[in-house]
């Protein structure tokens, strides 16, 4: 459909291409209704960059600028970072705002300077904005820093028009601040299903061609785990539960990522000679669709986690997950005996108990598998989309 025929023009500003927003630009841009406009503050991203977390230097292998209209702003900053306040200082945004006529903007969060630009310049121009962030409340901060930041956003938030949560927890955080209900519409945090479910079904029937390659056992049920090896995902939380496990129920038990715990993960397996325990290193976004498709657990035992994509990826393979209490993806995708568990944080125990119930019996398995799957075929693209077209019509009506 032609562009003047869409009900709305929005205006998205991102801190920089992101491999999990790309896909969710590009559905919108397919949309009937919705004439998206995506600024970034950097070009971040895009070309090889050494990653802290990762200790590995690499560059998304899926397209990241395919399927909508995208411009990049001249940044400012001395040093370029999307994760520092100061890393994105982006004056050129004050001229799409004053130049473009647009029924919203729809910001990401609060944590960066040329986001504060944009939230006064609006607040002048009396332009609508739509905030989406991933804050939730499963970590308490210190007193005197909450008091803060509560005097900082109850201001901001009488600025915004409209809050798009991206699940339970995090409008739980909007409604401690004072966001009425009128006010928030669902925009999930996903991922693009339909990617994984394609290679799911290219990979199902691959399962002991690729444990061969990999030289993984072929009759043990398998534990997974994706992500940083930093000590906020607890990892070796994952692996003492593993040696706990080990001493009733042969599985085996898959890294996949890197990190500053590796060296210390490794001396734990040789210290505890424990079999069947593979690092794989980092594996890009196409990589990881065959190690999902091997898996039959899925474990994410981080101690801060605001959502978790890693979840709704292994859930699109039908894998029962198991995560921890501060995993903000559990609130709305983990069913604790529907589709897996959710465990008290640093209980190792727990954690154990949990694995022990899902690799002792494979029909329980199989059962909470097809329920992910359930569940997240009905959390997707679609339901963001509808979610957007909701605050931008309760927008126009107020």
């Amino acid at each position: 459909m032609p562009l003047k025929n869409k009900s709305f023009k929005l205006l998205a500003l991102a801190s920089h291409p992101i491999q999990y927003q790309a896909p969710f630009f590009k559905a919108i841009a397919k949309s009937d209704e919705i004439d998206l406009t995506v600024l970034f503050y950097s070009r971040w991203g895009l070309e090889s960059y050494y990653d802290e977390g990762f200790k590995k230097e690499f560059k998304w292998d899926i397209p990241l600028l395919e399927g909508y209209d995208y411009k990049f702003l001249r940044n400012c900053s001395f040093k370029s970072n999307p994760s520092k306040f100061f890393g994105s200082i982006n004056f050129e945004v004050l001229d799409y705002l004053n130049s473009q006529v647009y029924d919203a903007v729809w910001v990401h969060g609060w944590n960066s300077f040329t986001n504060w630009l944009v939230f006064m310049s609006t607040n002048l121009k009396h332009l609508p904005i739509m905030l989406r962030c991933e804050t939730n409340l499963l970590n308490p901060i210190q007193p005197v820093k909450a008091k803060l930041k509560k005097a900082i956003l109850k201001n901001l938030f009488k600025r915004v028009s409209s809050f798009l949560p991206v699940g339970r927890y995090n409008a739980e955080f909007y409604k401690t601040y004072g966001v009425s209900d009128e006010r928030m519409f669902l925009v999930p945090y996903v991922v693009d299903n339909d990617f994984f479910f394609t290679n799911e079904k290219k990979y199902v029937a691959k399962g002991s061609t690729i444990k061969h390659s990999y030289k993984i056992p072929d009759k043990l049920p398998v534990i997974l785990f994706s992500g940083k090896l930093t000590d906020v995902k607890c990892p070796m939380d994952l692996l003492k539960a593993f040696a706990v496990v080990s001493n009733k129920q042969q599985a085996v038990l898959i890294y996949v990522g890197d990190g500053p715990m590796l060296a210390k993960m490794q001396k734990y397996v040789r210290k505890h000679k424990l079999k069947n325990v593979f690092f794989m290193g980092f594996k890009n976004q196409t990589e990881l669709s065959e190690i999902y498709s091997i898996a039959d657990i899925f474990v994410l035992p981080s101690k801060f986690e605001p959502w978790g994509l890693v979840v709704n990826e292994a859930m699109c393979f039908g894998k029962p997950v198991i995560v921890s209490d501060k995993v903000g993806a559990g609130g709305d995708l983990v069913k604790t005996g529907e589709n897996g568990f959710v465990f008290e944080v640093g209980d190792i125990s727990m954690l154990a108990d949990c694995l022990e119930k899902l690799l002792s019996d494979e029909v329980k398995r199989e059962e909470m598998g097809k329920r992910s799957l359930s569940i997240i075929r009905n959390w997707s693209f679609d339901i963001g989309i509808q979610g957007l077209l909701q605050s931008l019509y309760y927008i126009k009506k107020t």
